[in-house]
């Protein structure tokens, strides 16, 4: 079984990021590793955050033209809608787990899209939400996903 991974905004934007060097070299590693097999996950919440931060947020930022161009790129990892089965889900984490809403829409998205894991550093490593098992990309290598 090939397992599938949720990646949530900060990993993308620290692709980006040249004022984090080291996380943006993990960052680039788990994107080409996730791109390579075919197993990476996202939602439209996630390009989302993404646009509005690499283009309002980051310093330096991304122009919106280079922007909207990965924006584009993501879109063939074919993410998922932020639809009602998302936001029930989202509610019931949010309650059970006392998670901000955003974070309870990223957990929930990554639930709906049958990933195994969710990569992030905004939750706690190691957290397991159903199937779901969250681990922070800039402790972990893609390496892990080899086991």
């Amino acid at each position: 079984m090939v397992a599938k991974v949720f990646v949530d905004t900060n990993v993308l934007v620290y692709c980006r990021d040249a004022s984090e060097p080291e996380k943006q070299k993990q960052a680039m590693s788990w994107i080409a590793h996730l791109w390579n097999t075919r197993t990476g996950r996202l939602s439209f919440q996630v390009l989302q955050e993404f646009y509005v931060t690499v283009t309002e947020k980051l310093d330096p930022g991304l122009d919106r033209a280079s922007a909207r161009h990965d924006v584009l790129f993501l879109l063939t990892w074919n993410p998922l809608p932020v639809e009602g089965r998302v936001m029930e889900g989202a509610w019931f984490i949010q309650d059970r787990h006392r998670l901000s809403w955003w974070d309870s829409l990223i957990v929930s998205a990554a639930q709906v899209a049958d990933c195994n894991y969710l990569l992030t550093e905004d939750l706690q490593e190691h957290q397991e939400f159903g199937k779901v098992l969250v681990i922070n990309p800039f402790r972990q290598s893609s390496a892990l996903l080899a086991k």
